[in-house]
């Protein structure tokens, strides 16, 4: 049955692909039942000379990688240096009139500016999830840590971002409570707003020293913000890293099991999840946020930089099928009418 899906979803694509970004039903479906398009390391400059033509892209999730900078105590974009800004695209750009021309190589607060900046000219833009992936750590020792993170993003775009205490609303204490009662707003109702995702960083989870990673910080974060009535503070979900069989919080954390109802959105790649035949369907029938990586490399692959328009759809519709709400790879090459698509999730 798969097999047949699968050639079902190849025949198919290259209608998919045109009838999808006029999709009615999927721009009215809530932001858990459809499935988009996403860019990693969208902060890159090889992948767009500026941030905001990440933005532009059409996109539904650009990443970014940020460093806790604990000698200058600043946040820091970069694949691979702690202490500087190195090959980003977020340029020194605080109004609409400045994008597309200024200083790059900037800190994480220059790219909200820019964020914020080409909100203004695009007010009703499609929701943006924006990956965050703290390739370090938090460092909550110099002041670099869930507080100053939420400030950060709170004091750049405010009530442009859609947050935990959006989806908890007044009738839930859990984010997986919310979830499950799928009390997500539909993809219409969020337009021109955010959405902040937090992951375990590379360099962080190779630290020997480091055992308390970003996702149970995070997590504990919300947890203690909702027992002092503060939740409304926090800014972004954290993600459960790394696919896995089954509900991949029952062995984490432990035993801080008291963080797990935090955690509605899980990223991890997607041929790890699809060749190896994992029930995704726990993911859609929970309305937890799935995010797929390395979408090319399911088989058969295609490439990770440069498909061809039907390849792209094609991959959309079957990852839909496996229950994703959002796969990425590096297709920043592609056309805006390509990564905008949205489809129905499975």
């Amino acid at each position: 049955m798969q097999v047949l899906r699968r050639l079902a979803a190849l025949v198919g694509a290259a209608a998919v692909l045109v009838a999808v970004p006029g999709n009615a039903h999927a721009a009215a479906a809530k932001f858990s039942e459809t499935t988009a398009i996403g860019t990693h390391n969208a902060y890159d400059k090889s992948k767009y000379t500026y941030f905001a033509q990440a933005l532009d892209s059409g996109a539904s999730l650009l990443e970014i990688d940020i460093y806790a900078d604990s000698l200058n105590r600043r946040w820091r974009v970069s694949h691979s240096n702690p202490i500087g800004n190195n090959n980003n695209n977020c340029e020194d750009a605080k109004t609409p009139g400045e994008l597309y021309s200024k200083d790059r190589n900037q800190d994480f607060g220059s790219c909200l500016d820019n964020i914020a900046a080409w909100n203004q000219l695009h007010p009703d833009h499609a929701p943006i999830v924006f990956k965050i992936e703290m390739k370090a750590g938090f460092n909550n020792d110099v002041g670099l840590g869930p507080d100053e993170f939420d400030t950060l993003v709170d004091q750049k775009l405010g009530s442009s971002v859609y947050k935990p205490s959006d989806l908890l609303g007044s009738s839930y204490s859990t984010l997986d409570a919310a979830a499950k009662a799928n009390a997500w707003p539909s993809r219409d109702s969020l337009k021109g707003k955010f959405v902040f995702e937090v992951i375990p960083g590379t360099v962080e989870m190779k630290n020997p020293f480091d055992h308390y990673w970003t996702d149970q910080e995070y997590g504990d974060h919300l947890r203690d913000l909702y027992a002092a009535g503060n939740i409304a503070r926090a800014e972004a979900f954290p993600a459960v890293l790394g696919a896995a069989n089954g509900d991949p919080r029952s062995s984490r954390w432990t035993p801080d099991a008291s963080i797990r109802p935090w955690f509605v959105f899980f990223d991890g790649d997607a041929a790890t999840y699809v060749n190896n035949g994992y029930d995704t369907s726990f993911y859609s029938t929970n309305h937890y946020i799935l995010i797929m990586t390395d979408a090319a490399g399911v088989s058969p692959a295609i490439s990770s930089t440069t498909p061809t328009d039907a390849e792209v759809a094609a991959r959309l519709a079957l990852l839909a099928g496996d229950h994703a709400s959002i796969i990425t790879s590096d297709w920043s090459a592609k056309s805006a009418s390509v990564l905008s698509s949205v489809v129905t999730r499975s």
